[in-house]
């Protein structure tokens, strides 16, 4: 039955109690404000011509900096439980710049709305870079700071968002700050980061939280066909966006062949980095098709992909696809569910969707709409199949600055006009608020 057909006929099944529903956003995507803090990688990344395809920047963005107080409005008026948002180091560094954090928390907690805080979403401050091995250990030094500062009214924690596409993007590809096109030579970011994640978890340990997580990336990888190599580079390709940022912290061990590509004592630092965490976050858009490679250059999700590649992504047909081009397949978070709870086992702490959601124009957004319903439905599916889900996170409250894409895509459930910087709420706002009141 197609998605649409269930939301006009058939409630979501209910959630169990003290299920988590919030919306997520990102400091750089939406704060602006940029002349009052340190620049970030970000910054010197849009600074450079042809980087962003739309050559905007976040130096406005939302202006969520300024206007937080009408944003929370909107959160209350939603009637999520929590609100996931970031953290921004470089607005850390500067002087007062947590002030604002101070503010932002007192607002949500004044409106019952649980502040949930992510640590690191991508805005590395300039001066520091990920191969170095000190990173990890400056980041520690941050999360002590704020965590001094917020944890008396923030009790869930995230260290890092999405490490995976911060290698590959940022690093590996270029596509993404800093812009460097290491290739494989990017490995040590992933292990640095991973090892910052450890540590950031032993400097909140010793703050005294109790509610820890991380968010990184998933997706089920489909192989092109059952032909041999079209297998094989699924796998290699499922390791590497996968298990690579899983098996680590999960299992305390790298897959097969990986540990001995990293620098530094990765057997001290797999001790680190395999820290016990209260909860795992998955964020979830779509799954992948996997290839052997074409000997040629692809054009994939807003992506141009080497031909150098040992894998290459193919299109999946027979489903809608979203703005951005990527594919719609809710059955597919329920697989990648119950497949984490087969890899690890006992190993998978509690999981929460960290994020969730699409790119569709227009405020009348019934494609958004039926997307979440579809979500929902799967998640609660893997609930049903015996996965431990404790929290749904919609990616985005506010429609936002779309990294490389600058502001041509948007995932907000609220709709921002750039110009006048105006908040109008879209259908799949009074959808999901109305769908957060008949769950009581």
């Amino acid at each position: 039955m197609a998605t649409d057909e269930r939301t006009a006929t058939d409630p979501i099944p209910q959630f169990p109690p003290g299920f988590l529903w919030g919306v997520s956003t990102s400091a750089h995507q939406i704060e602006g404000a940029a002349d009052e803090r340190e620049p970030s990688v970000w910054d010197a990344f849009t600074a450079e011509p042809g980087r962003v395809k739309d050559g905007s920047t976040a130096g406005v963005a939302c202006d969520h900096y300024h206007r937080y107080r009408e944003d929370v409005a909107l959160l209350a008026g939603l009637g999520v439980d929590a609100y996931r948002f970031s953290v921004s180091w470089p607005r850390v560094n500067t002087p007062g710049g947590l002030d604002f954090y101070d503010r932002l928390v007192d607002e949500l907690c004044a409106v019952g709305v649980r502040p949930v805080v992510t640590l690191f979403h991508w805005d590395l401050p300039v001066a520091l870079d990920w191969l170095q091995r000190d990173t990890a250990s400056r980041f520690a030094e941050y999360v002590s700071v704020v965590a001094g500062r917020l944890g008396d009214r923030v009790h869930k924690w995230i260290t890092l968002n999405e490490p995976a596409e911060h290698t590959l993007l940022g690093h590996a590809l270029g596509a993404h700050a800093p812009g460097r096109q290491l290739m494989f030579d990017a490995l040590p970011v992933a292990h640095h980061q991973l090892l910052a994640h450890g540590l950031a978890v032993r400097a909140l340990r010793a703050a005294g939280a109790s509610d820890i997580g991380i968010a990184n990336s998933h997706g089920p990888t489909w192989p092109a066909s059952r032909k041999q190599e079209d297998v094989e580079a699924a796998e290699f390709y499922d390791v590497l966006l996968n298990r690579l940022f899983s098996d680590p912290l999960l299992l305390g061990r790298y897959p097969d062949g990986i540990g001995e590509l990293m620098p530094g004592d990765v057997h001290s630092d797999l001790k680190v980095i395999a820290e016990p965490v209260d909860w795992y976050g998955i964020n979830y858009y779509a799954p992948t098709r996997v290839g052997a490679p074409q000997g040629a250059e692809i054009e994939f999700g807003g992506l141009t992909l080497p031909a150098e590649l040992p894998f290459s992504v193919r299109e999946i047909e027979g489903h809608p696809v979203t703005d951005f081009g990527w594919p719609v397949v809710p059955e597919a978070l329920t697989e990648l569910l119950t497949g984490f709870r087969a890899r690890y086992g006992d190993h998978l702490p509690p999981v929460v969707i960290t994020e969730n959601g699409c790119s569709y124009e227009g405020v009348d957004d019934q494609e958004r709409i039926a997307y979440l319903d579809g979500h929902i439905r799967a998640l609660h599916r893997a609930l049903e199949s015996g996965v431990d889900v404790r929290g749904y996170f919609v990616w985005s409250l506010l429609d936002n600055f779309e990294w490389a894409e600058g502001y041509a895509r948007r995932f907000g459930l609220v709709h921002v006009d750039y110009k006048t910087l105006e908040r109008t709420p879209k259908a799949s706002y009074s959808w999901f608020r109305d769908f957060l009141r008949a769950r009581g």
